[in-house]
């Protein structure tokens, strides 16, 4: 199993696979002031296109960025892409969970909700029933999104924010640090405050 990306994010991706009993043998990152390095004893070994010759390989990314994530799932096409969730999260047997998506200690998923690819439920979050997290969402640390929340592809929800049930937040918005949204938001906006409104267009991924 490859990790791609050896910074903070990593480290807790690392540290979430080898809870749950995976075999973690090499990390990849693009900063060469890290090749050489260890992230929880595994080896930074190089570049993550060293990546792109380990065709049906293992692999997560471990990266923050949800547009990066993205992208590197376009540029590494040849890579099983492995979803992994901590043996001390609570996620319902009825929870569907994409492809590259994780899933950190503490966070609870209730009934018939949606994570989809490569998606992040940060340590301590909650998303509850009916939820539909889009590909290479960020549900933030301790963040809580209340029943049937819709977000889009790459949406992200800053820490310890919320969301009012059935509201939808925009495809790429960005939901800032404590930020509460009780109605729907649009695309590719930055949003913030109690309740979250649009501060700014959202830069594209």
């Amino acid at each position: 199993m490859s990790v791609i990306g050896a910074g903070g994010h990593g480290k807790v991706v690392v540290s979430t696979l080898q809870a749950a009993g995976l075999m973690v043998d090499a990390v990849y990152d693009d900063d060469s002031a890290k090749h050489g390095r260890r992230v929880l004893g595994i080896p930074v070994l190089g570049p993550v296109r060293q990546l792109r010759a380990k065709t049906g390989a293992r692999a997560v990314i471990a990266v923050g960025d949800n547009g990066v994530r993205k992208r590197l799932t376009q540029e590494l096409e040849g890579l099983v892409w492995v979803s992994v969730i901590h043996p001390r999260a609570v996620v319902h047997e009825s929870v569907l969970v994409g492809e590259g998506a994780v899933v950190f200690a503490g966070a609870v998923i209730q009934p018939e909700a949606v994570v989809g690819r490569h998606a992040i439920v940060n340590s301590a979050a909650s998303v509850d029933h009916d939820c539909v997290l889009g590909d290479f969402s960020h549900v933030g640390p301790g963040a809580h999104l209340s029943g049937a929340t819709v977000l889009g592809e790459g949406a992200f929800l800053g820490t310890a924010s919320g969301t009012k049930e059935g509201v939808r937040v925009g495809a790429w918005t960005t939901v800032g640090v404590g930020g509460v949204v009780v109605r729907d938001l649009p695309e590719r906006v930055v949003a913030v405050g109690v309740p979250a409104r649009p501060l700014r267009r959202a830069a594209s991924p």
